[in-house]
């Protein structure tokens, strides 16, 4: 099995991608897959063969946790 590292070609996993269901029909949407180890892997819907950022389940959560508490409110405009 090839090594899944961060930044690799998102077409390259064999996963199934997830959007929010907020995202809307413009594509401009975050899409995130559970890879077998338990890490999480990202990607640009606009580009679905770009690179895919690859995050433990710690820092998923960690961000999940932050986001849920509105730490990152102010980017939102």
């Amino acid at each position: 099995m090839e090594q899944i590292i961060n930044g690799i070609a998102a077409d390259r996993l064999t996963v199934t991608w997830r959007k929010s269901r907020f995202s809307n029909p413009n594509g401009n949407c975050v899409e995130v897959a559970a890879l077998p180890h338990g890490e999480v892997a990202l990607r640009n819907s606009r580009h679905p063969d770009g690179p895919a950022l690859v995050y433990t389940a710690a820092e998923i959560n960690a961000f999940i946790l932050g986001a849920k508490d509105g730490e990152f409110d102010d980017l939102i405009t």
